[in-house]
């Protein structure tokens, strides 16, 4: 596996990470706190998110394919990128077990 297909699956992370996380900021501020300006701000950042959420598909879905995982474990990095804050945690472990089988070149072997 290509260390280029786990770099682009740890930039979209992070992005659909911070982006969630703004739009649940977002939503708190205008739902909870009833603040003004808060409904063009969640509109930007939920189309944002929306849009890239699919890129994160793409580029989740790539990895876990590469990796050979098994299909529970790949739904639960897809689903990652819905749950505010979870796509770093997710990431953070993802990167820790496929960055030794990318440095070494390690033939890929499934470990759930």
């Amino acid at each position: 596996m290509k260390k280029s297909v786990l770099t682009r699956y740890r930039v979209m992370a992070y992005v659909t990470g911070v982006l969630l996380v703004l739009l649940t900021l977002g939503v708190i501020a205008k739902y909870v706190l009833d603040l003004d300006g808060a409904d063009g701000f969640t509109g930007a950042v939920g189309i944002a998110h929306g849009w890239l959420y699919v890129v994160y598909l793409v580029f989740a879905f790539d990895l876990g394919s590469k990796a050979k995982w098994p299909v529970a474990k790949q739904l639960w990095v897809l689903l990652a990128g819905t749950i505010p804050t979870a796509a770093f945690f997710v990431e953070r472990r993802i990167t820790h077990e496929l960055e030794g089988r990318v440095a070494d070149g390690a033939p890929d072997v499934v470990k759930a």
